[in-house]
């Protein structure tokens, strides 16, 4: 299964960022982009990439005491930028220092679990809006709406392991589903985490 380590934007927050999005697809040049979805809007702590199910007992613990080592904190959604010209994202601001230490015990975690980690790159906290398979495409109309945007701050209280579904029925358009494994409450909790269905 493929994984990877979250903090999900609350409803609140997605909403107001629906109405930045809708604003970005309607400016010329948006059909050239692949935009995600308003499910798939995340903000990956850690990539696991391809894991073997059998390590999720051991993920389960590992992330459990993460989260408890982490206490909640403000985040609110904050202007964006690009990365190399190849993804459009909506970036954060607040509790960026707290975002990162999670970002670095998720990673620890997954490590300490078993799976083979890619190396670990200074984390940079952004929510993926749109794909530009097209370099040539100018973003600077995309940068310019997303500049000012400023979400409602909220507060991060828990940490995801999410599961990533990949597009296989070779559908224009078609986009990969993600699926909730289970969350884990931030800061010191009785559970070691809320399971749900892996699928």
């Amino acid at each position: 299964m493929r994984l990877f380590a979250a903090v999900l934007p609350p409803p609140g927050a997605a909403a107001e960022l629906a109405v930045v999005a809708g604003r970005l697809r309607a400016l010329p040049g948006a059909d050239g982009l692949r935009w995600t979805g308003r499910p798939g809007w995340h903000f990956t702590l850690a990539f696991l990439g391809e894991t073997d199910p059998a390590l999720l007992p051991e993920l389960r613990e590992r992330f459990g005491r993460a989260a408890r080592r982490t206490a909640p904190f403000p985040l609110r959604l904050h202007g964006g930028g690009h990365f190399g010209g190849r993804t459009l994202w909506a970036g954060a601001a607040g509790g960026i220092d707290e975002l990162r230490m999670l970002a670095e015990r998720s990673y620890a975690a997954a490590a300490r679990a078993g799976v083979a980690m890619e190396a670990h790159r200074a984390y940079r906290a952004h929510l993926t809006l749109a794909r530009v398979p097209d370099p040539a495409v100018d973003l600077a109309p995309f940068l310019a709406e997303l500049h000012p945007f400023e979400g409602t701050p909220w507060e991060v209280t828990e940490l995801a392991l999410v599961r990533s579904h990949l597009p296989g029925g070779g559908v224009p358009g078609e986009r990969p589903r993600y699926e909730t494994v289970a969350t884990w409450p931030l800061g010191p909790a009785l559970g070691a985490g809320t399971p749900l269905a892996s699928g």
